[in-house]
């Protein structure tokens, strides 16, 4: 039960990050969208070999830490489940590649050299999409969904699901509590009962959404949200943010900084 609080508390925590009035928040949706995936794209554009050019790109995360001020340590907290999820991918490529290279006078299995390369962008990836929620409500990036042209149905489908994994996970927390008080002593949840605790999550699934839509509907939904973020405009700040950090993304992509520095220092 306690894990399950806590992450309640984790995406209330992200929640209240994203709603500060801090620059970075101020910026509009649609530009920390485009930014966010046009990052990520050039990231995994990467030979899978060229680890000193994909060292460069940390330049993003580094200055998002910086002009979001947001905590590293709370960060890496937060990602400690998903990043070795997803470091674990390239585990492998050491015992399929293992052709000799050489990089900086250090000979090693070229599996070796694409297992850290693959880790980095998977590391890169899930930093970026982090700070984009860490910065951006729900709503804000939902609307710049909308104005991306996404088809509404499934921007609306993002919006409720984000939203109600809270309730889901409040009704698992409820059923643990009840659980554990009717087997006091034991550690878990017995295998037994299982299937039984899912299908009842299930029904109270099914309830607590009728419910959430009954209410939806007598506040006058009609199939569309008002997205916090319509009245925002499109300022001359945004579009000094899209332009150097698009630029940057390009600049870095083409440019080996590491090795430039390296060779210079």
């Amino acid at each position: 039960m306690e894990k399950i609080d806590r992450a309640i508390g984790e995406i209330h925590k992200l929640d209240n990050m994203s709603d500060e009035d801090k620059w970075m928040n101020n910026i509009h949706p649609l530009v920390k969208l485009f930014l966010t995936l046009f990052y990520i794209s050039l990231v995994v554009s990467f030979n899978k070999y060229d680890i000193m050019g994909l060292l460069g790109m940390t330049v993003y995360p580094i200055a998002m830490f910086i002009l979001g001020d947001i905590s590293i340590k709370d960060t890496f907290g937060r990602l400690k489940i998903v990043l070795p999820l997803v470091c674990f991918i390239g585990i492998f490529n050491p015992f399929f590649d293992k052709v000799p290279v050489t990089l900086y006078g250090m000979t090693m299995p070229a599996g070796v050299l694409s297992m850290l390369t693959l880790m980095l962008k998977g590391v890169l990836a899930v930093l970026a999409s982090y700070f984009l929620i860490a910065t951006t409500s729900i709503e804000k990036i939902c609307y710049a969904f909308r104005l991306a042209h996404v088809p509404k149905p499934l921007v609306t489908q993002i919006m409720l699901t984000y939203r109600y994994v809270v309730l889901l996970l409040g009704e698992v927390n409820r059923m643990s509590a009840a659980y554990s008080l009717r087997a006091p002593g034991q550690k878990g949840v017995h295998f037994k009962v299982w299937g039984s605790l899912t299908g009842q999550l299930l029904l109270r699934s099914m309830d607590r959404a009728t419910t959430v839509y009954e209410s939806m509907s007598l506040r006058g939904y009609n199939g569309d949200f008002t997205y916090i973020g319509e009245k925002d405009r499109f300022k001359s700040g945004d579009a000094a943010f899209l332009i150097f950090f698009g630029a940057l993304f390009v600049f870095l992509r083409v440019c080996p900084v590491i090795v430039v520095v390296g060779n210079l220092l």
